[in-house]
């Protein structure tokens, strides 16, 4: 694995596409090319063309090259700015915006967001583990208030008091987007938009992520009160009775995350559709999930998962 502490030094390490396309198979096959198509690894390089394979076997014949089967399969942008953006995407504390990644590449606002949104679809975790230990859980709203939006896309509803201090998410359906989150401490946090938070839209996911055997810690959202009948060993605190940290009880750790997901969102893109809120969650959680590593291992990481398609109609439609 090649090693840079800056971008200065990431620019000089991968100044050609050449360069690029040799790590991306190295990273990609792990020095075994094989085919797309069949997965045969019977493949030869062409000479005049360093970058295009052709499967050797009499049932396949297929030409192919490392970004096959990728989110860039069909690009038009050299490799080089693609990195760069991965490298930006994965690194920086809260992400780029799409004008300003437009400005650092010189291409246009429309392209930087389409690749934004690609990279953002590598950074998404692959195959998932059930968590264990100590988890903590919550839920949180992301978008404006209601009186700050267009007249045309205000709901005209007001949240009342009761609703906003026993948590149920019925005074915001209409205004925010629901998010529900799952922290295992010191380890990795997973982030889902939700339609609600209700116990039965909730409670699935939750038995999807975290091992029975786990001690979970909630605050006093009605919600989690049926953990205990699915064999959790649950804890709470109560907020509203400010109580923030009884013993080992807390949701300390998944409040901060969301503190990071939400000046991300605010401070750097200022608006998020609902449609795509998912990427970002999944951008927030990869950069605080690999926290510890340094920035030449969170390329890696996110260069090792680029399989799968993302297309500007998808996003559009």
């Amino acid at each position: 694995m090649k090693t840079f502490k800056s971008i200065l030094q990431f620019a000089k390490e991968f100044d050609t596409d050449a360069k690029c396309r040799l790590y991306l198979e190295e990273q990609r096959w792990g020095g075994t090319p094989a085919c797309h198509h069949c997965g045969s690894i019977n493949v030869c390089r062409f000479a005049n063309n360093s970058g295009v394979f052709k499967c050797r076997e009499k049932q396949c014949r297929k030409k192919f090259t490392v970004t096959c089967g990728t989110v860039y399969q069909d690009r038009k942008l050299p490799l080089t700015k693609i990195f760069l953006a991965v490298y930006v995407l994965g690194t920086h504390s809260k992400g780029i915006s799409s004008l300003q990644l437009a400005n650092l590449l010189d291409i246009s606002q429309k392209t930087a967001w389409l690749l934004n949104h690609k990279v953002r679809a590598m950074l998404k975790e692959g195959e998932k583990e059930l968590l264990n230990g100590e988890i903590e859980l919550d839920e949180t709203f992301i978008g404006g208030k209601d009186s700050n939006k267009h007249k045309g896309k205000r709901t005209g509803k007001t949240p009342s008091k009761s609703l906003i201090t026993t948590g149920i998410s019925l005074y915001k359906k209409d205004t925010k987007t629901p998010v529900f989150g799952i922290l295992q401490r010191s380890g990795i946090v997973r982030a889902f938009k939700v339609d609600n938070v209700k116990v039965k839209t909730l409670l699935p996911i939750m038995v999807d992520n975290v091992t029975k055997d786990s001690s979970i810690f909630t605050d006093e959202y009605v919600g989690y009160q049926k953990l205990n009948e699915q064999g959790f060993k649950h804890e709470s605190v109560s907020h509203v009775k400010l109580e923030y940290v009884r013993g080992n009880a807390h949701t300390q750790g998944i409040e901060n995350f969301w503190s990071i997901l939400k000046r991300q969102i605010n401070g750097i893109h200022h608006f998020v559709s609902p449609k795509h809120l998912q990427r970002y969650c999944d951008e927030a959680a990869f950069r605080y999930n690999n926290r510890a590593k340094a920035q030449d291992e969170r390329f890696a990481i996110a260069l090792t998962q680029v399989n799968g398609s993302l297309q500007w109609k998808e996003l559009v439609s």
